[in-house]
């Protein structure tokens, strides 16, 4: 089961697109026999009079300067109920330099003078690189070992496009994507160097005391994380509704077999579908996780990091309070769902007044272009590292 709740964990939003052929269409229907989705300790149900915004109607993201455009119109993968941004405005080279006067010059040149900037990079799979192909990581007791990944992370990762642009070398641009990483999970970390236990939903357990003398040592440090907590548990929902017939199909696509689609890819994908032949129970198990069971996983997935993710911040700015700490924020790996579109702009309205609460960078990320597997494509980690470079001091 450990192995199961693994290699699903880490797909995230890819057993999205799995499921969406047959069963998409019964968003919203549910099991009228089966009960809620129990709350987790870890994952606690939103309480009335929290700081808990709205939903908020769709997010209109600012429209799309030029220079940071990463794909043509139609690799860009618009959240549900957003504007699609002109093709026009959107169609500059990815690696088009930013204009002379921004902050990625000055950044650039500070860098150089004094050799002294050190950037850190806190986050997930994203930050990681999962899905690109020069991923580094060893297999370990539980889940994997990503310390090879610190400073051997791929030239593609948006941290490394970050160390391009700012003149530094790995030493000082370090990658501490965590595939798997939760809210919580980054809280213990930074407060102890370690997760007290195994993240069950997620099957990782990872133990690194370095992370707090990185952190001393930062000069500017981003945060990307929060996706998982409602991603992770709502694809372990899937996978208990269909009995884990699911697994076979989740696994293939794991392992890159969509990130790229093929016509050879494409029939595996069709064979795997066929054979997810369910019971009435599971077809009704399955509505539920689809319709009431995804609408509340959100909701307990929002709270979590609502609840956490002001912790992980405090932890940061107590080990180094003179850090510039950027807040980034959240994409839609999944638009044409609107229980999706609705979870993540609710984060992203959060992680904004958080950011203002708290006296931190907000770094806005609407328009990453991402992959069949939900993580981002090469073009998306240079839009991030884009992003990233402006915004900082």
């Amino acid at each position: 089961m450990k192995k199961r709740l693994i290699s699903l964990a880490l797909a995230g939003a890819l057993f999205l697109s799995c499921l969406s052929l047959p069963v998409l269409a019964a968003e919203g229907e549910a099991a009228e026999t089966l009960p809620p989705v129990p709350v987790s300790e870890a994952e606690p149900a939103p309480v009335e009079g929290e700081h808990h915004p709205e939903i908020m109607p769709l997010e209109q993201p600012d429209a799309v300067p030029a220079e940071e455009a990463e794909t043509p119109a139609e690799e860009v993968q618009t959240p549900a109920g957003e504007a699609q941004a002109p093709a026009e405005e959107i169609q500059t080279p990815a690696e088009e330099p930013l204009p002379a006067g921004e902050t990625e010059s000055a950044a650039g040149e500070a860098a150089e003078e004094d050799g002294q900037l050190f950037y850190l990079a806190l986050g997930d799979s994203i930050t990681a690189g999962v899905g690109l192909s020069d991923l580094a990581f060893l297999p370990a007791l539980i889940g994997f070992d990503m310390t090879p990944n610190f400073t051997g992370y791929s030239a593609d990762c948006y941290v490394a496009e970050v160390a391009e642009k700012l003149g530094l070398d790995r030493d000082r641009a370090i990658n501490f994507g965590l595939p798997g990483l939760m809210t919580k999970d980054l809280a213990d970390l930074v407060r102890t160097g370690a997760m007290p236990e195994m993240n069950q939903p997620s099957g990782t357990f990872y133990v690194y005391p370095e992370i707090q003398e990185y952190i001393k040592k930062a000069d500017v440090i981003s945060i990307q994380i929060g996706a998982n907590d409602a991603l992770v548990p709502f694809i372990v929902s899937l996978g208990n509704a269909t009995n884990w017939k699911s697994e076979t199909l989740a696994n293939s696509m794991l392992s890159g077999m969509l990130r790229d689609f093929s016509f050879e890819s494409l029939s595996l994908f069709i064979e795997g579908v066929k054979k997810l032949t369910l019971t009435s129970q599971e077809r009704k198990d399955l509505f539920y996780a689809l319709g009431d069971g995804m609408k509340l996983t959100c909701e307990q997935g929002y709270a979590t990091v609502v609840l956490y993710l002001p912790q992980v911040v405090q932890a940061i700015r107590e080990l180094s309070p003179d850090a510039q700490i950027l807040l980034i924020g959240y994409n839609n790996p999944v638009p044409l769902l609107a229980t999706w579109s609705k979870h993540f702009n609710r984060l992203n309205s959060y992680a904004k007044q958080l950011a203002k609460d708290m006296d931190l960078t907000y770094v806005s990320i609407p328009w990453t272009s991402c992959a069949n597997d939900g993580h981002p494509t090469i073009s998306g980690h240079r839009y991030i590292a884009r992003k990233i470079v402006k915004a900082m001091d």
